[in-house]
This record gives C-alpha cells, structure tokens and sequence, in this order.
C-alpha cells in the first residue's frame, strides 16, 4: 500500500523532479483546459477537489514516515491547489494564467496565514497550506474576471 501513496502523492514520480509543485500546477491546468466537460455547470469540479484533498491527507499522512515532514516530493497538496484555484472559473486561457501565476505566488510566498498552517500535523500541514493558498488565488481569479469584465 505504501507503494500506492508513493505514487499518489509524488503525482507519478513528479514530486521527484526539480520544480516538481510547479509542474504538478501545471499539469492540472492542461487537464483542466483539455477536459470536454463543461465546468461551470456540473459538480465534478468540487467531488474531484474534494477527493483529491481527502486522498492527498491520507497519502501524506503514509510517506511522511519515509520522506520526513512535508518532503518536496509531495506535490498532491499543489495539484489539490490548483484545483480549488480553478472552481466556478470560465475555461479561458488568460484566466487559467492568471490562476497559475496566483496560485504559485501564494504557494510559495505564504502570505496571509498560508505559512502558519504548515504547524499542522501530518498530511493536514502538507494540504493546508495549499488549500488556503487556492482559496486566495480562486478570490483573486474571481476579482480579475470580474474587473475585466467591467472593460468589455
């Protein structure tokens, strides 16, 4: 089973690569932009967030006891990022941008209370951080669109 959350939580062995949160980000953008579905009327965006944030506390809770605390190789708390930073957004390129570029500044700047839940135990301090870090970068997305929608 260890095995499993190797894999999960590496995101196929991404974790192990240079820059791997960054290109974890970035894969969820291609699969968001790419994906038929139509976001912004079904549920899917939030039952697939949810899982991916439920899976990821759970396989970070396991690799811990290999990789150590919050280990660079975990990159599920970046993907679970990027997906909430993603919620309720129209499929357009500039704000998918926009969303990757919020979300790594918060990710990585860990301003407003996003560094203080690192304290958090286990795999709830490895998704924390990133979970509120989606949340100001979805409000930031959100305040974007809405701006430029005002200039249309």
């Amino acid at each position: 089973m260890i095995k499993f959350h190797k894999l999960f939580a590496s995101l196929l062995g991404i974790g192990q690569l240079k820059g791997g949160g960054t290109i974890a980000a970035i894969i969820y953008c291609i699969g968001w932009y790419l994906q038929p579905l139509d976001l912004e009327n079904s549920n899917w965006p939030f039952f697939s967030t949810l899982l991916i944030i439920g899976m990821g506390i759970w396989s970070a809770n396991e690799v811990e006891i290999i990789w150590g605390k919050d280990s660079s190789k975990v990159v599920i708390d970046e993907l679970a990022g990027m997906a909430i930073t993603l919620l309720l957004v129209p499929k357009n390129i500039i704000y998918l941008l926009i969303g990757l570029i919020a979300f790594r500044f918060f990710d990585i700047v860990k301003p407003l209370g996003v560094r203080k839940l690192e304290i958090l135990p286990k795999g709830w301090g490895v998704m924390a951080d990133d979970i509120l870090a989606g949340f100001y970068s979805l409000i930031f997305v959100h305040l974007c669109i809405e701006i430029m929608n005002k200039f249309e």
